[in-house]
């Protein structure tokens, strides 16, 4: 009975033996799928990735092209317009002054308000220099508007100037200018228009129902109580300066 167990213990370590050998082969052949599937895998990954660079790709290329054709086109239009645009002469007018003397002047047919600018005054070398210097303290007490006081601003600025000794008594600005030739040596000058007045004049306006108007010419406007580019719309008395 003892030999009979051994046998049956050999015979079955043999079986087991022989069976061991085909299940690891088994198992490292599965394996090696395994493997080639993952190879298999990556290789279709690497294969994917060239097409999706490509397709990123391509819109890059169409921006370029459409900026391209928008830079050209533009300097081409500039060019047209400034070949375009004519040339034309400016018409003069032609007319003789009161003296005989032949002048011209352009003629405008728009309203162009950078283009028309006013005269500026002369110095006249003939006149007391201290009316300069009277006209020059009067803009600077000057206001932006006016505050009815201008015989008052004028007579301020012929004192602190020295062109006046005393101060003119009379009330109304009409009346300034029969005060200044009766009483402080003024002289009327041959001039009409306010604009030719030279620097440092004195100009008195007059009116019926009201008291006038008087200022001093500067270089560049008018000077009262208040500055103003343009003189007074009441009718000129005249033009008055000290010699």
């Amino acid at each position: 009975m003892a030999i009979t167990a051994l046998l049956a213990l050999s015979t079955t370590a043999a079986r087991a033996q022989a069976l061991v050998p085909s299940k690891l082969y088994l198992a490292g052949r599965d394996q090696n799928t395994k493997k080639d599937a993952v190879q298999v895998i990556t290789k279709e990954t690497a294969i994917r990735d060239p097409v999706q660079v490509t397709t990123r790709e391509t819109p890059v290329v169409t921006k370029k092209d459409t900026v391209q054709v928008i830079t050209k086109q533009t300097p081409q239009v500039s060019r047209k317009i400034k070949i375009s645009e004519p040339i034309r002469p400016i018409a003069r007018y032609s007319y003789k002054t009161p003296e005989g003397k032949k002048e011209s002047a352009p003629i405008i047919t728009q309203y162009y308000p950078k283009q028309i600018v006013h005269p500026f005054a002369k110095i006249d070398r003939h006149l007391d220099p201290k009316l300069m210097h009277a006209a020059t303290i009067a803009q600077e007490r000057a206001h932006a508007h006016s505050r009815s006081m201008c015989w008052h601003y004028v007579k301020e600025a012929l004192l602190a100037s020295g062109v006046i000794d005393s101060r003119p008594k009379s009330e109304y600005a009409r009346d300034a200018a029969q005060d200044l030739v009766r009483n402080y040596g003024f002289k009327k000058l041959p001039v009409k228009d306010p604009f030719a007045a030279p620097i440092g004049s004195v100009l008195v306006y007059g009116s019926n129902r009201a008291a006038g108007h008087v200022e001093f010419r500067t270089k560049d406007g008018f000077v009262s109580d208040f500055r103003s580019a343009t003189p007074s719309r009441r009718p000129l008395i005249g033009v008055y300066a000290k010699l």
